[in-house]
């Protein structure tokens, strides 16, 4: 039976509820589990049920000056988990604000000198991710959506990377044959990705005076591969 866990880092309960229906529907899968580390500790035991994790987006920035309490907890709880896939004990699919702790844990610099407002935009495969059994399907390249203010500068040791941009380098890597890391949403379709934007109108993003424009720019876009992602992801791990 597939088993997979949704990891909730946003402290948006409504964001959160839809993020957690589009990884659900992006995932193919009927029932993924909820764990919101905003309220609840992670339990390293809890993790040996699943076959497979996937983590959500969040406002958080690992380059953060200032962090309360519950964003250090957060951010050392996803480095237990991508310790563990990196061991090879669960398979890990991490997206958005969660690349940059992984990224960090790793030795690599986390910069906000490559940001993307938030968009659809191209990204296109590597070598190596043409190669990889996840994104080589989707080679070279696939339209993606994203939204974020901080990046990783360089592939940090140890990694591989995946997919790139002009704008945004470093889009997606793996480290060792588990732990998928993507700066970008794999989940959301234009719709969910137009409805998200209501929550950050005014967190910067985009420029609020824009938002009917770049709604509607979300909402004409064509969209598909990042769930052909997380699809390709279940497929190898999760119902291995």
């Amino acid at each position: 039976m597939v088993s997979l866990l949704y990891v909730c880092v946003r402290p948006e309960l409504g964001a959160a509820d839809a993020e957690h229906a589009s990884f659900r529907r992006a995932l193919g899968v009927d029932v993924v589990d909820r764990l919101d580390l905003l309220t609840e500790r992670l339990d390293p035991a809890r993790l040996a049920r699943y076959s497979g994790v996937v983590v959500g987006g969040s406002p958080f920035n690992v380059s953060d000056e200032h962090k309360s309490p519950v964003q250090l907890r957060v951010e050392a709880d996803l480095e237990q988990i991508a310790r563990r896939s990196i061991a090879g004990e669960i398979a890990a699919f991490f997206t958005c604000f969660s690349i940059g702790v992984v990224t960090r844990m790793l030795g690599g610099e986390v910069t906000s000198e490559t940001p993307e407002s938030a968009s659809a935009t191209v990204i296109s495969t590597t070598a190596a991710g043409a190669a990889d059994p996840v994104f080589g399907p989707s080679s070279p390249a696939l339209t993606v959506f994203t939204a974020h203010k901080e990046s990783a500068a360089a592939v940090p040791e140890g990694a591989v990377l995946l997919a790139t941009n002009a704008t945004c380098p470093v889009q997606a890597y793996r480290v060792g044959t588990h732990l998928y890391t993507a700066q970008f949403h794999p989940e959301p379709t234009p719709r969910d990705f137009a409805d998200r934007m209501t929550f950050y109108r005014t967190t910067g993003y985009f420029d609020p005076d824009e938002f009917d424009l770049v709604q509607g720019q979300v909402l004409s876009a064509s969209v598909t591969e990042g769930a052909a992602l997380l699809r390709r992801f279940v497929q190898t791990f999760a119902t291995a």
